[in-house]
């Protein structure tokens, strides 16, 4: 069983940047490709970003490519989200999610994700 736990979100204006935090359970952190997800009413579940378990590979949506930077620190057990000159079309629910014994690749797809957070909402006006 993974906990995780989302912190970060907010409100913030067109432009602006927030950064998200994931913090998960256990003690196998550093063998989990790690994913951040959004969803915003009425919409499906969509991927937004993937790490590897190194922090080495990385993926993004073409929707965030260039404004949204995903990292990770294996030794605090914490993935994180950078959002950049976010847009009122950001708005959303965004999820952390684990793939055990994934890859960056494989955590891209909603099917392929073990455990997910609670989630943490962003909202953005424009």
């Amino acid at each position: 069983q993974v906990q995780l736990v989302e912190s970060g979100g907010g409100l913030v204006q067109a432009g602006g940047s927030l950064r998200l935090s994931c913090a998960a359970s256990g003690r196998t952190f550093s063998t989990y490709a790690m994913g951040w997800f959004r969803q915003a009413p009425g919409k499906e579940r969509e991927f937004v970003a993937s790490i590897s378990t190194s922090g080495s590979i990385t993926y993004y949506a073409d929707s965030v490519k260039g404004r949204f930077t995903i990292s990770r620190d294996n030794t605090k057990n914490t993935v994180y989200l950078q959002l950049n000159s976010l847009k009122p079309e950001d708005t959303a629910v965004y999820y952390c999610a684990v793939n055990i014994g994934g890859t960056a690749t494989t955590t891209r797809r909603v099917s392929s994700i073990d455990y997910w957070g609670r989630g943490t909402q962003v909202t953005v006006s424009s």
